[in-house]
């Protein structure tokens, strides 16, 4: 039915459903993404029949994906990641990465996946939504504490490795494991990666220097603005640096998202006035979360399909394995870290969001080819459960945290 409505119609059902069941949701208690997710299903083919997948709505979904990725990487200073993640934390990123990855590896294992699938599994419940662990922390002020700075480093570093995993294994799961072919586009995939990185580095390096001389350089970078007319003007270059490593990453035969990811980290944000970041940081969150997300949202809500769930088994193993591993691991990391029992199980509880980078990460398997609908459908359901779960159970470890430490 959706090819007789014209796009801009589809974009409006899409946008007033999803908006209006997101602020039904968010009054009461539960993110809104769950509500515009449940707003694409009740649209698409699975419910009501009126939207369904094509290219156009597929762009603007992965304009959404660009723009939720640009959002969260403005909430990330690269000074408290270093700091959080030094000394014993670092088991604490290695531990919430192999013990959920060994975990989703070991399902796919049992259910007779192949190794290509099983490894997917694996990085896909190591990641953290890196972005709703962003948000849930700022609206109960914990973003900037120890456990706070903590869950981020480490949600980043999780999602840095899944994703470089990602960039390898696009495109050969199309070959038998083994073959010569799946040998040369997996050798050929590790290149791409790694110059990719080397070229990442460069630009560090540069970034570092420019950093040291902030007092040169960030007054006629000021003076640079001021002679731009735009009121936007500065999240127009922002926008530009983060699509040049997008663009670049294309390029090179990776997907956009590897290059939005590291572009906005390395965003030299330190050389202009905090002011007029802040002013970037609104600009962004407001065509993110006002438009373009919801949209992409809705979208994932609109490839379900429920009746495709027919393997129970298979979601309560996944469901058990992504609600422990993340719990269990980043405990036993805080405990080895010298963290408290109750702030390790916080940190453990905090690490346990799923949802805005799970649910990117399984629509680009879907795209790619390397998940079915089957899956899929499984993945998103699981990521929308522990959405809705985390922030609650986040909030009362917290408040356990905050009575210990005032007594």
């Amino acid at each position: 039915m959706n090819e007789q409505l014209p796009l801009m119609l589809i974009l409006l059902i899409l946008l007033l459903f999803s908006k209006v069941f997101g602020e039904l949701f968010e009054r009461i208690g539960i993110p809104a993404l769950t509500g515009e997710i449940l707003a694409g299903l009740l649209l698409g083919p699975t419910v009501l029949g009126l939207v369904a997948d094509s290219h156009e709505i597929r762009a603007i979904a992965d304009l959404g994906v660009l723009m939720l990725i640009v959002m969260a990487g403005l909430e990330i200073r690269g000074s408290e990641v270093r700091t959080a993640l030094k000394g014993k934390n670092i088991w604490i990123v290695v531990l919430c990465f192999l013990v959920p990855g060994s975990g989703g590896f070991l399902v796919g294992y049992l259910f007779g996946f192949d190794i290509l699938f099983n490894i997917f599994l694996g990085f896909w419940i190591a990641v953290a939504a890196l972005p709703v662990s962003i948000r849930i922390l700022m609206d109960l002020g914990k973003l900037h504490t120890d456990i706070g700075r903590l869950i981020i480093s480490t949600a980043m570093i999780n999602d840095i490795l899944s994703l470089l995993i990602l960039g390898v294994m696009l495109d050969v799961h199309e070959y038998s494991v083994f073959t010569a072919e799946f040998t040369s586009t997996l050798l050929l995939n590790l290149l791409r990666v790694v110059a990719f990185m080397s070229i990442l580095m460069i630009f560090y390096r540069i970034f570092r220097i420019a950093r040291n001389r902030v007092g040169i350089i960030s007054p006629k970078l000021n003076h640079f603005l001021k002679l731009l007319k735009g009121r936007e003007s500065l999240f127009a270059l922002c926008m530009i640096f983060v699509l040049a490593f997008s663009g670049l990453a294309q390029v090179m035969g990776l997907h956009f998202v590897i290059g939005t990811f590291f572009g906005d980290i390395l965003n030299p944000r330190e050389l202009f006035p905090e002011e007029d970041f802040d002013k970037v940081k609104k600009t962004t969150q407001g065509v993110t979360m006002g438009f373009l997300a919801p949209i992409f949202f809705a979208y994932i809500g609109v490839l379900i399909d429920v009746k495709s769930l027919t393997n129970i088994l298979f979601f309560v193993f996944i469901l058990i394995t992504v609600l422990t591993g993340k719990t269990l691991s980043g405990y036993l990391g805080g405990r080895i870290a010298g963290m408290s029992h109750m702030k390790s199980l916080t940190l453990g509880i905090g690490l346990n969001t799923k949802g805005i980078m799970e649910l990117i990460i399984a629509n680009i398997a879907l795209q790619r080819g390397f998940i079915d609908i089957n899956v899929f459908t499984v993945l998103v359901i699981i990521a929308v459960i522990t959405t809705i779960g985390t922030p609650f159970m986040l909030k009362r470890a917290f408040r356990l945290v905050d009575k210990a430490e005032s007594v």
